[in-house]
């Protein structure tokens, strides 16, 4: 009677951990589904097609080197995870922007008007997923207006 006893004792609590997930992961999976979801927003495949329309600085290449900056600014934040200090973020989406600076001087005609409204959109779209307001900064313009220079 106790060697079955035993034996279910065993069964119940590996049927229990098999199934048993941390609050703390399933919030960082949720975490990282939003910030993996602000991809959705993204405006490259459309200035890919504008290269089809004569705008030449939208090369495959360029495209890559823009939103390379953006998926690692999405991959840093996953990485520092949901509980983050709102400093830590805050200094992630800078380096983004100052890395997005720094394409713009170097590829003539990169962010004009069209492409500095959508990269904004979705440095908000980032900022809310990160769990950040973006009218908190930028004087109520968002993180991308506190350092960028397009």
């Amino acid at each position: 009677m106790k060697k079955n006893f035993t034996c279910w004792v065993y069964i119940i609590l590996l049927t229990a951990s098999c199934n048993f997930q941390p609050k703390k992961e399933q919030i960082n999976m949720e975490y990282q589904n939003k910030l993996l979801s602000a991809k959705q927003h993204y405006p490259f495949k459309q200035w890919r097609a504008n290269f089809n329309e004569g705008l030449t600085q939208y090369t495959e290449e360029n495209c890559n080197r823009i939103q390379r900056v953006f998926d690692d600014l999405i991959d840093s934040l996953i990485a520092a995870g949901e509980t983050a200090a709102e400093e830590q973020k805050v200094q992630l989406f800078k380096n983004a922007i100052l890395k997005t600076n720094g394409l713009n001087d170097e590829i003539e005609g990169l962010i004009e008007t069209g492409e500095r409204e959508d990269l904004c959109d979705l440095t908000d779209q980032i900022t809310i997923a990160c769990g950040l307001n973006p009218g908190k900064y930028g004087e109520g313009e968002g993180l991308a207006s506190e350092w960028r220079e397009w």
